[in-house]
């Protein structure tokens, strides 16, 4: 049986006595706030009580009747808890504790709660409050959590995370280029540094990043099931064993970055979810009113969150907790593990990139944190009020508690969104000082603090017309050297399917080649691959050098060989992949979070199916299950269904009723209304009943089918048996090449040459590099050549002649598959390069002064 639970009055008092000389003292009213800022939420200490605190604005000014008014809500286990079940009704108690007001906050100290564990599930817990406006008691989460096991509509989980770090096992890892702290003195009581980037280290940039979507990078779908994946491949390497085709692509990697891994929006319904929703008190009544007392059993059903989402839809409640859905154990010690994992990798430390998403929150968050924490709409839901000072601190102190889990680096998503309007200038203006501020934010682990790697995603002026060709893309490089930001090659607007795109790039292709050091490149991310399922097949001119189908083009295109080549061991920058781009795995933006638009949602990914499905595929037993059961067989009626739902939601302007009735037209004989090539028939009789009558909810089920199905086709495991092993061992050698000539992140130099042959249809681009030594150096430079062939007719190449290059002093590094061609000056005097091919040629360093590789 729990404790009992109970407000420890003399240590409650010491807490608010501390929160007030806050107030009273001589800092800023930020630097107050950001010391507030780390004292909210629930704390567990080692002497077993627990720190509580809530801003609550909201409520504040709320005339208080009673003394139980607002109170902190407990729900303790009284049984175990199987983490692994899908669904599960266990008994709880129920406690009720008051907590004291100051100002806008309510603050308590704590005995009895149940601290979480690797084994253990810890007290659940959020202020509940009677509403007297509403006759209701209303709820408040806690948004500095750092654990929400069943989501940000249920309570958070107390979690011991000083027993979690003190546990980890990759603490030697964080003595490198970090400096230490007295541990002694916590965090809050700590001088806020105002130049953290000059006082502090930083750890130094990767040489080369792999990005993982953890939902779809393994088995699983999960952190456990990553951390099993490069374990597995980390134990190969330390016994000499070799790797398969598919481990390839996950390793000669200095870093992976993860898309976002806080928790997103969830499925909603206006009336009712208990029937669906992760945590469900079975007897509301004892909520009510008046029915606070504490030590009540109550049954709770239990259901593991099923999730789907790209990351990107974030409420912003419970960012410094984990998505429960990319959780095997609901544990955060899962990512821990993770990540001890990759700074233990037998082939060498790999780091940690987090990205993160503060520059908007999904609409979701109107019912979950207060008015104070928004500005307004904006296209993905609502504008974060970066200027509202506690606010601020809370936005960069959910980030705080989210990189102490162990990141090496952060993403900053849509620094173009972080603006204000000036009323000193009277213009809206970029927030440069938050985004410096979220780079540097520090790091404690152990004994030992530090700052980030950092990139930037800005794509300002973004979303005024013509960004793609006035933006500088070095905004904030230019504020911040040391930091990256991704380059003009990788956003989501290059489209490489297409004929003559790499010519068309020119002008930003030579930016990269000459200033582009501090930027992410690369060719295939998930917004990229996103970007090609939304090229229209009947309009678009195809490069069908690529491939024979739409689905042979798009994958050649983003995990092309001549493209990888010219990335890796000729650009300057920081190249990224995409691990479903090498696999050859499909990829989508699927979620399964949407009641209100999913129609529209699903609507709007038409184009996945004609990129990335072939009927091979769609024959699987394992793929688009539900939508086989809804009577979609075959993939040429499914395309032909979802293109008319589509067109009837523009031709409706999202009238689902009336789009449900043009879509019926499409599925029966009739074809007046239907805009595309009517079905004459789905399925066989017993599925075709369901498609018969289509009616809202209808559309609303096979609209979350293929979301599901689509998300699932996503998922690398499916394709691991059918990688190309010559394509995945030219890729693992060029990541290779690059980590052996470091001197290629750098700026091409005058002495540089890179240039293009654009004619009759064929682009190429061919160059030579020197590495830079110092001149008082005995080093004899590195000289690299190369010629790649980015579209089109098959051509001749005399690289002696545009380089002007000696043959006999040069020999044959890299050859892309497939490309024979001696190491000789005669077979280097002329050759021919097809589509995607090209070579990688070394000059021959004088006799005695051979380079080991």
């Amino acid at each position: 049986m729990p404790a009992r639970m109970k407000l420890e009055e003399t240590e409650t008092q010491a807490l608010l006595e501390w929160t007030a000389a806050i107030a009273d003292s001589e800092e800023s009213y930020f630097q107050q706030d950001q010391r507030l800022a780390m004292r909210l939420g629930a704390h567990y200490r080692q002497d077993g009580l627990t720190e509580v605190g809530f801003w609550t604005p909201e409520i504040a000014g709320e005339v208080i009747q009673t003394n139980r008014d607002v109170f902190l809500e407990v729900f303790t286990p009284l049984e175990p808890i199987d983490f692994q079940a899908s669904e599960q009704k266990v008994k709880f108690r129920r406690d009720c504790v008051e907590l004291p007001q100051q100002g806008e906050f309510f603050w308590g100290v704590i005995s009895g709660m149940q601290a979480g564990t690797r084994t253990q599930m810890g007290s659940l817990y959020w202020l509940r409050y009677y509403n007297h406006l509403q006759d209701q008691v209303s709820t408040i989460v806690d948004p500095l959590a750092y654990s929400m096991p069943y989501g940000v509509f249920a309570p958070a989980e107390l979690y011991d995370m000083e027993k979690v770090q003190r546990e980890r096992s990759d603490l030697g890892y964080f003595r490198d280029h970090s400096q230490v702290i007295d541990t002694k003195v916590p965090a809050f009581e700590r001088p806020i540094l105002e130049k953290p980037d000059e006082e502090l280290p930083r750890v130094p940039s990767p040489l080369n990043i792999l990005q993982l979507h953890i939902k779809t990078a393994s088995p699983e779908g999960t952190f456990a099931g990553l951390t099993r994946v490069y374990q597995r491949i980390s134990d190969k390497l330390a016994a000499g064993e070799e790797l398969t085709p598919a481990e390839q692509n996950y390793v000669n990697y200095d870093a992976v970055q993860l898309l976002p891994i806080e928790p997103t929006i969830e499925y909603r319904l206006e009336g009712d979810n208990h029937h669906h929703q992760f945590f469900a008190i079975e007897s509301n009544e004892v909520i009510e009113a008046g029915q606070l007392e504490s030590g009540l059993e109550v049954d709770i059903t239990l259901r593991k969150a099923k999730t789907q989402n790209w990351g990107y839809d974030v409420p912003i409640t419970g960012s410094a907790a984990i998505n429960p859905t990319i959780m095997e154990s609901l544990r955060p010690d899962e990512l821990i593990d993770f990540i001890a994992t990759l700074h233990n990798f037998s082939g060498g430390p790999m780091q940690v990139i987090y990205d993160l998403v503060y520059g908007h929150a999904d609409n979701q968050a109107l019912e979950l944190i207060s008015k104070q924490y928004l500005k307004g709409p904006n296209m993905y839901g609502q504008d974060l009020n970066h200027q509202f000072p506690q606010v601020r601190a809370i936005l960069l102190e959910l980030q705080r508690r989210r990189i102490n889990s162990g990141a090496d680096g952060i993403r900053i998503d849509g620094g173009q969104d972080f603006r204000f309007f000036n009323p000193l200038s009277g213009r809206v203006e970029q927030d440069d000082a938050y985004l410096l501020g979220m780079s540097d934010v520090i790091q404690e682990i152990g004994d030992r603090q530090r700052l980030l790697f950092t990139i930037f995603e800005d794509g300002r002026p973004w979303p005024d017309e013509g960004w793609e060709m006035s933006s500088t893309y070095r905004d904030l490089i230019e504020l911040r050297p040391e930091s990256y930001q991704w380059g003009p090659l990788i956003f989501a607007h290059n489209t490489p399917t297409l004929k003559g795109f790499w010519d068309y790039k020119w002008n930003r292709i030579t930016e990269v080649m000459f200033k582009g050091d501090r930027w992410i490149t690369g060719c295939a991310n998930h917004d990229t691959v996103r970007r090609g399922n939304q090229i229209d097949i009947e309009t678009s001119d195809i490069n069908w050098f690529l491939g024979e189908t739409h689905a042979e083009v798009i994958r050649n295109a983003y995990d092309n060989p001549a493209t990888t080549m010219w990335v890796h061991c000729f650009m300057p920058g920081l190249p990224m992949d995409f691990i479903n781009a090498l696999v050859r795995a499909p990829w989508g933006f699927f979620r399964n979070t949407d009641e209100l638009y999913g129609v529209k949602v699903a609507a709007e990914e038409v184009g996945f199916l004609d990129w990335q499905i072939t009927p091979a595929l769609y024959a699987e037993p394992w793929s688009f299950k539900q939508l086989k059961e809804l009577g979609f067989n075959e993939l040429d009626d499914l395309k032909r269904f979802m293109k008319a739902l589509n067109e009837a939601l523009v031709i409706t302007d999202y009238d689902l009723s009336k789009t449900a009735e043009i879509c019926q037209q499409c599925i029966g004989e009739e074809d007046g209304a239907c805009p595309v090539e009517p079905l004459e028939e789905i399925g066989d009789t017993e599925h075709q009943k369901f498609l018969d009558h289509l009616t809202v909810p209808k559309l609303k089920t096979i609209a979350l089918a293929f979301m599901e199905d689509g998300h699932e086709t996503c998922r690398v495991s499916h394709y691991e048996d059918q990688v190309d092993s010559q394509q995945s061992s030219f890729n693992l050698l060029l990541r290779q090449y690059r980590r052996d000539h470091p001197w290629l992140r750098d700026n091409l130099q005058e002495r540089d040459r890179f240039n293009r042959i654009s004619a009759f249809g064929i682009t190429v681009f061919y160059g030579l590099r020197t590495e830079f030594v110092e001149p008082e150096s005995d080093k004899i430079p590195e000289q690299i050549a190369m010629v790649v062939h980015m579209g089109g007719e098959p051509t001749t190449v005399t690289l002696a002649d545009w380089l002007q290059l000696d043959l006999s002093q040069w020999r044959v590094a890299i050859t892309t598959p497939g490309l024979e061609i001696e190491s000789t000056a005669e077979a280097l005097r002329v050759f021919e390069l097809k589509d995607s091919q090209g070579l990688i040629l070394e000059a021959i360093p004088p006799a005695g002064d051979e380079k080991t590789t």
